[in-house]
């Protein structure tokens, strides 16, 4: 590995181009067996990068994966698409599964679960999707349809800035800019998204840089700020040694500021979830509802205890169906092997597909989730394979969607689709994936 070193680590350079010829140098020597390549079963669809929030790129997402032993990966940025050829490209040039998709925000004003709290923590009425399972020939549809939630959001975003450091300036600390601290930290030049992570991410690094870290910045968190730290994260604050100190920085501010600045989101914004699940399914794409659940203890320590979609979950999942979705999406890691029961079972009754996979959005978080291989969710391997399959025969004729009516298998059911599809899946070279003509199905 030691000699491959400097290809890996331009994986994650600035440009574009220079990414991908790493990609291609890493990919060769994957190839000739001069750098070696252990292998699971296991598979993440909800990696984000750059294009949202995260330390890496696409190319450098799919080679954290494969160091993981993933067999496949999938990119899901915030409100972008930015990043998705970059990760099909890395994803042919390193030899493993890439799929592609996008999360974003929509109201449910209107539904039968409106006036709630579904799975956004900050606000009622307004829920996580996904649309997974994007086929390339639709990103450029998909980033105009993103543009217009890219240009209302990033107002808000400086509203919020303006709200920071209104609370910054008795401190006597510096304000945040935000093209300089904002802006500029992220992909909003490609139409990557700002997301609220961003902004803690800037006011990480300012409260640091302004106390000078260790016991000065919990000091100025606990005291004049009045921020909250568990006992666990205040250790990891002090640490000198702690290479992940902004991340969890950045997670206690989400935990137990971020509510002080947070501006909801409007209509320009979230705009209502039919028009969402409408547009996914006319990109060819598989539009999903993100289930987050009761929350206990949080894994990433950025979201409090707290009640979400259990005490209504039936009448939920049957407004998911009545308003097209296809399937729902899930992080095992995150819920109880009860909540994931019921949830699995509610799929199965409402014929919904499930998908799986663990956002990646820290440095301190790794690309395993061992728990897939478990025999409740052993069948989110199979998922995923139908999933890359889905997206590339999509890509060649949107017919081919797993969910399309003209589908060949559109008259079996929905467990024997899948079974067709992650059979093809296995059987697309990953260093060749779009060759799918010889495999379309029947």
């Amino acid at each position: 590995m030691t000699d491959h070193a400097a290809a890996i680590a331009r994986l994650n350079h600035p440009d574009r181009a220079s990414r991908l010829a790493a990609a291609a140098e890493v990919g060769s020597a994957l190839r000739s067996g001069a750098l070696k390549r252990a292998l699971s079963d296991e598979v993440n669809c909800h990696v984000h990068t750059k294009y949202s929030f995260s330390p890496y790129y696409p190319a450098m997402a799919a080679w954290k994966a494969i160091d993981a032993r993933l067999l496949a990966v999938g990119i899901i940025d915030h409100d972008s698409v930015s990043g998705c050829d970059e990760m099909l490209d890395a994803g042919a040039r390193l030899g493993i599964a890439a799929t592609a998709g996008f999360e974003m925000r929509v109201s449910f004003a209107g539904t039968r679960v409106a006036g709630r709290k579904l799975n956004n923590p900050d606000s009622e009425d307004i829920g996580y999707i996904a649309i997974h399972g994007l086929p390339r020939r639709s990103f450029a549809a998909a980033k105009s349809f993103l543009a217009p939630m890219f240009a209302a959001r990033n107002q808000r975003n400086r509203r919020m800035v303006e709200r920071i450091n209104a609370l910054l300036a008795p401190l006597g600390i510096a304000p945040l800019d935000f093209e300089r601290d904002v802006w500029a930290i992220s992909q909003a030049g490609e139409q990557g998204s700002i997301t609220e992570r961003h902004l803690l991410y800037a006011l990480s690094l300012r409260l640091a840089q302004a106390s000078g870290g260790g016991q000065a910045l919990l000091a100025l968190l606990t005291g004049r700020l009045g921020v909250p730290v568990p006992a666990k994260l205040a250790a990891l604050l002090i640490d000198p040694a702690n290479p992940h100190a902004t991340y969890d920085l950045l997670g206690v501010l989400k935990s137990s500021f971020l509510e002080r600045v947070f501006i909801q989101p409007g209509g320009d914004e979230c705009v209502p979830v039919a028009q969402a699940v409408a547009f996914g399914v006319q990109a060819g794409a598989i539009p999903v509802y993100a289930y987050l659940g009761d929350v206990g203890e949080s894994p990433t320590g950025d979201k409090k205890a707290e009640l979400f979609e259990d005490s209504f979950l039936d009448l939920l999942v049957e407004e998911v169906v009545r308003l097209g979705f296809k399937g729902i999406t899930y992080m095992p890691p995150r819920n109880t092997s009860a909540q994931l029961a019921r949830l699995q079972a509610l799929c199965r009754a409402h014929r919904l597909f499930e998908i799986s996979g663990v956002d990646i959005n820290s440095s301190r978080q790794a690309f395993t989730c061992p728990i897939i291989l478990e025999p409740q969710f052993r069948h989110l391997v199979d998922a995923t394979w139908a999933l890359f399959a889905h997206e590339r025969l999509a890509n060649h004729d949107l017919a081919l969607s797993l969910f399309d009516a003209r589908n060949p298998l559109a008259s079996r059911s929905l467990d024997e689709r899948v079974a067709a599809y992650a059979a093809i899946g296995k059987r697309i070279d990953p260093w060749r994936p779009d060759e799918v003509a010889h495999l379309l199905p029947r």
